[in-house]
């Protein structure tokens, strides 16, 4: 592909640390020394209190939702968003809850704050909300009133690296925040991914669900002492808390998140850049190019039609191909998740018809490669042939 989606996400200087902490001669391959030093690392940027580093961002949805289960035995309702990644929706239907879906702003592709509102009963245990490709998912108002009802706010930030609300870096508003580091994302440590907090409880059962549920894992000497004193027919270093799962990442994990993260802050600003160039020149009468920008960090250039055209979508897609520009249809997880076959059983067979703004990005709305290598004359190029189509 000419241009495609990510271009060089890891740099020499990433590979040579790597290598270093290999030439050791008795090197830690599993988590240890460098993981704890990331997870620090990583919370000291984003501004909350504790990280705990897996090996996807769809790990990160599935302990979210182990914690709420802890939190709700009995189950309830989670409010999701229909466009998505799949594991954010099937984490909550994982662990026994009901998603209930809401509809996106067309502004910030995220889901709409009065629909959200509308549709929390008694029954409603979190608002599970993605921020889209690197734009702003929140609203002062769905703040205020989720603190107001005391329902946890948990912050999808997987696409969404250092984009911010009101100055302040999302996935440091919510109960608990998930963040991918998979190879196209904003950094990478090739798969990966975090779960955070500033709920210390919620930061010690995400280190025992981590890893098959050792209590070991908690590195609190209360919890241990005390899981020790209820259990003293059991071995110390291997006592079970609960129900859980593998999902770590390694040592070359941690080393290659420490070295990104240097960059980050500075890859974001060029990101952003890029998406002013690209939405300053793409044709606004044929293109949606009034999204809601402040505080984004642009993980791809949304190409929008801002009418529902079948043919023009079906030419566009054919002049992209034809020249090279790698896209996905549908934005980010195939488009509207209620109409994957996953679902098929679990909801009505026409529920995907009261999502007319999601099915509108389904069928219309497309993924462009966005990212720091990518030069202003690349991004010009792209948007002629994307103007060009008629």
């Amino acid at each position: 592909m000419k241009y495609p989606l990510m271009r060089n996400n890891l740099a020499r200087e990433d590979l040579d640390a790597v290598i270093e902490h290999l030439k050791q001669d008795d090197p830690i391959l599993t988590n240890g020394a460098n993981v704890r030093a990331f997870e620090a690392e990583w919370s000291q940027w984003l501004g909350t209190k504790y990280s705990v580093f897996v090996n996807s961002g769809a790990s990160a949805n599935l302990l979210t939702m182990a914690l709420l289960k802890l939190k709700h035995p009995e189950g309830g309702e989670v409010i999701v968003p229909p466009l998505t990644w799949v594991s954010d929706i099937a984490s909550v239907l994982q662990h026994g809850f009901t998603p209930v879906f809401v509809d996106i702003d067309r502004r910030s592709l995220a889901m709409e704050e009065t629909q959200i509102v509308s549709a929390i009963t008694d029954r409603t245990r979190a608002v599970f909300l993605t921020h889209v490709q690197g734009f702003d998912g929140l609203t002062d108002g769905l703040i205020s009133e989720l603190q107001r009802r005391n329902i946890p706010l948990i912050e999808d930030v997987c696409e969404s690296h250092g984009a911010t609300h009101s100055g302040k870096k999302l996935g440091s508003f919510g109960w608990v925040s998930n963040f991918s580091f998979y190879y196209a994302h904003h950094m990478t440590t090739i798969e990966g991914g975090m779960i955070c907090t500033d709920d210390f409880d919620v930061y010690q059962q995400a280190r025992m669900l981590r890893s098959h549920g050792m209590v070991r894992e908690a590195n609190d000497n209360g919890i241990k002492e005390q899981y020790i004193a209820e259990n003293p027919q059991l071995n110390p270093d291997f006592i079970f808390s609960c129900l859980a799962y593998n999902v770590r990442n390694t040592e070359i994990g941690g080393i290659m998140g420490r070295s990104q993260l240097k960059r980050l802050d500075a890859n974001v600003i060029r990101r952003s850049e890029n998406q002013e160039r690209f939405l300053s020149r793409i044709d606004p009468v044929r293109f949606r190019t009034d999204f809601k920008v402040e505080g984004s960090s642009n993980y791809a250039f949304n190409l929008v039609l801002r009418s529902a055209d079948f043919a023009l979508a079906d030419r566009l897609m054919a002049a992209m191909g034809a020249a090279g520009i790698e896209f996905r249809r549908g934005s980010a997880g195939g488009g509207n998740q209620l109409r994957q076959p996953y679902l098929k059983g679990l909801i009505p067979e026409d529920h995907y018809k009261a999502f007319p703004e999601t099915d509108h990005i389904h069928f219309f709305g497309f993924y462009i490669g966005n990212f720091p290598e990518l030069t202003f004359g690349e991004i010009d190029e792209i948007c002629a042939i994307l103007n060009s189509v008629d």
